[in-house]
């Protein structure tokens, strides 16, 4: 293993404050940096001067850089002994491809670390006022990611008839009708309170709240990342939703 390393950072849902001070410390430190295309101005504008900064992509839907382009990318500046951080949204480790890009770099004799960061299930659950566990609801999450292959939601869905699990699906809004159709078929209450947010973290975020069987239709996405949130505690966000529009309008 030689001394070329990589960082792997999680940026958060967004905003800077929600940065930890390892991965604030991470990018104010970088010689290269490589950012997905959700990370906000604020933290790439942490990099210093004469940083080289190249955006990579990897927004759902949308063209990005190919998965091996980007890991040739970091071997190629790693091994012009540049200090690289690859910036990613929300945590690595959650549908972040922490482990294919770690296990490309160790391969070629570079070593990874890995910096943590807020993922959107957690950062939904802290704006809006609701657990993603709790005692006599929810013993359990599932954070899963929902797409549509051939025109059917992909993937085995039958953690969603688990009453006491909530779900938090990531990239969901999109596929919104097919997945609480599908969570309705895996035998979860159509009355099962959901939620879905739009920019979790962010000043601009918002919150549709509705059932399995109402939210689609409720669901008025700008365009911005969605994740939605299914399950008894989904029901506690309805306070804090009232409690928010009040803040804004006063």
């Amino acid at each position: 293993m030689s001394d070329a390393q990589v960082l792997l950072v999680g940026a958060g849902p967004g905003p800077v404050d929600l940065m930890t001070l390892r991965a604030v410390r991470a990018v104010e430190n970088a010689q290269a940096l490589l950012y997905d295309a959700l990370i906000s101005e604020e933290a790439i504008a942490l990099a210093p001067p004469g940083c080289v900064r190249i955006q990579t992509g990897k927004r759902a839907g949308k063209p990005s850089m190919n998965q091996d382009e980007i890991n040739r990318l970091m071997l190629l500046l790693a091994r012009k002994g540049l200090r690289v951080v690859r910036l990613k949204g929300g945590d690595p480790s959650v549908f972040g491809r922490v482990g294919e890009e770690s296990a490309f770099l160790r391969e070629h004799g570079v070593s990874v670390a890995v910096v943590p960061g807020v993922t959107a299930a957690c950062a939904a659950a802290a704006q809006f006022g609701f657990p993603l566990t709790h005692r006599g609801e929810a013993r359990r999450v599932v954070f899963t990611t929902a797409r549509l292959e051939a025109g059917t939601l992909s993937g085995d869905w039958s953690a969603a008839g688990d009453p006491e699990a909530t779900m938090a699906v990531y990239m969901g809004g999109e596929v919104a009708h097919a997945l609480c159709a599908r969570m309705i078929a895996a035998g979860r209450a159509p009355s099962t309170p959901a939620v879905a947010i739009e920019q979790a973290g962010g000043a601009d975020a918002r919150i549709y709240h509705g059932t399995l069987e109402t939210l689609p239709g409720r669901l008025e996405s700008q365009g911005g990342p969605v994740i939605i949130v299914v399950g008894e505690v989904a029901a506690q966000a309805l306070g804090a939703i009232r409690e928010t529009l009040v803040a804004r309008t006063a």
